[in-house]
């Protein structure tokens, strides 16, 4: 008995989905997820108390990320600047948000920093 050509597709298509999601998972077993970032925990910035200066830092940490992430030499390149600093911009510009309304997010300075650091890291 021969099955049509799209039930054939779909079954090899179901089977290669599965494999797949199979595959990725198993990329994942035995990854660090504690070292994933040197600062993970709390971060300079979250402990910093004086709300002025931690908006002037962290808008200097996002002024930076995004001149790397507008820049072609990182753009182009075969190191992942590019992914860190536009992780830290966004990052950096939530946690600028909450900030202008007098609220700290020490989740997003937390990972404005550690974005940051990382970009900066793979640039040298």
């Amino acid at each position: 008995m021969a099955f049509n050509w799209k039930k054939r597709s779909a079954i090899v298509g179901l089977c290669m989905a599965a494999f797949a999601g199979q595959a990725v998972a198993a990329d994942l077993v035995g990854v660090p997820t504690a070292d994933y970032c040197r600062v993970a925990g709390t971060s300079n910035l979250a402990l910093n108390e004086n709300v002025g200066e931690l908006r002037t830092e962290v808008v200097r940490l996002m002024d930076e990320a995004v001149d790397a992430a507008n820049s072609s030499q990182w753009i182009d390149s075969k190191r992942p600047v590019f992914l860190w600093a536009s992780e830290a911009k966004v990052a950096c510009g939530k946690a600028y948000g909450y900030l202008k309304n007098n609220y700290r997010d020490e989740d997003y300075l937390n990972k404005c920093e550690c974005f940051h650091s990382r970009m900066v890291e793979y640039m040298h």
